[in-house]
């Protein structure tokens, strides 16, 4: 685990009373073209959750409007339109100097006792550590039974197994958010022969525009969790992708979905 990376996440996520709607959050100490949006994700899971005490986040819809900047704090406007006894609904506004960064509307519930049921195929084990992969925006280990990038053309999937370091479990899904962020527009690249990540600014320009998660369960980090992914589609300058988390015992934690512009040069 990078040393310094994993404090610097922890400090953005300690959000600063500005007045009765509004949280201010430090960036990243990153050596990053822009904002990353990882951070935003996390940032705004803090902030719904700070406006609505006693309740648990279970969606988080966010659009990115434009790019934010590293080095600048980003306030968070929150309203609260809905706020009843086992629900709750959030709006914020994500502000820089330069005006509105992100937007996000997210909804939280009062965990329920009541029946379940699951339709998930089970995951194999995590890999061994020589399948350790170093993806240098997060903070801890990671591994994967295949490469994400590649030269040949591939399926646009990807299984990423990543364990979060133990955390306050209010921090949990915020630090979730943060990790699904960073490898959906790597999977939906994998068709396209020659071509990598590496290649942002050259073959190809991306940016993420919208970002859902749904959290379906209360869970705790320090444990390995499988960050399955699939794209099922690419075109006219913009890719989709979704995916789905869980633990090694196969439980599902959570579920997201990204759309990104991704033109070709």
């Amino acid at each position: 685990m990078t040393t310094d990376l994993w404090p610097d996440l922890l400090a953005c996520l300690d959000l600063t009373p500005v007045d009765a709607h509004t949280v201010e959050g430090r960036s990243q100490r990153l050596a990053y073209r822009r904002l990353f949006g990882g951070q935003l994700l996390a940032q705004f899971a803090r902030a719904a959750a700070g406006a609505a005490p006693g309740k648990e986040l279970k969606s988080l819809h966010t659009q990115f409007l434009r790019e934010g900047r590293t080095g600048e704090p980003v306030r968070y406007e929150t309203q609260v339109p809905r706020q009843g006894r086992t629900f709750a609904a959030v709006r914020l506004t994500a502000r820089q100097q330069h005006g509105v960064i992100a937007v996000a509307d997210a909804s939280l519930h009062g965990w329920e006792e009541g029946p379940e049921r699951q339709s998930t195929e089970p995951p194999a084990a995590p890999p061994g550590p020589e399948r350790r992969v170093e993806l240098g925006l997060l903070p801890w280990e990671s591994r994967a039974a295949a490469d994400l990038d590649t030269e040949k053309a591939e399926a646009p999937a990807h299984e990423l197994w990543t364990r979060i370091p133990q955390a306050p479990p209010a921090l949990a899904p915020a630090l979730l958010a943060y990790a699904t962020d960073l490898t959906l527009i790597g999977t939906a690249l994998r068709p396209v022969p020659s071509v990598t990540q590496a290649d942002s600014g050259t073959a190809f320009v991306s940016a993420v525009t919208t970002h859902t998660l749904w959290f379906h369960r209360p869970f705790d980090t320090g444990q390995w969790l499988l960050l399955r992914q699939h794209s099922p589609l690419a075109a006219h300058g913009r890719c989709f992708g979704r995916g789905d988390v869980l633990t090694e015992e196969g439980l599902l934690l959570a579920s997201y979905a990204q759309e990104a512009l991704l033109r070709f040069t």
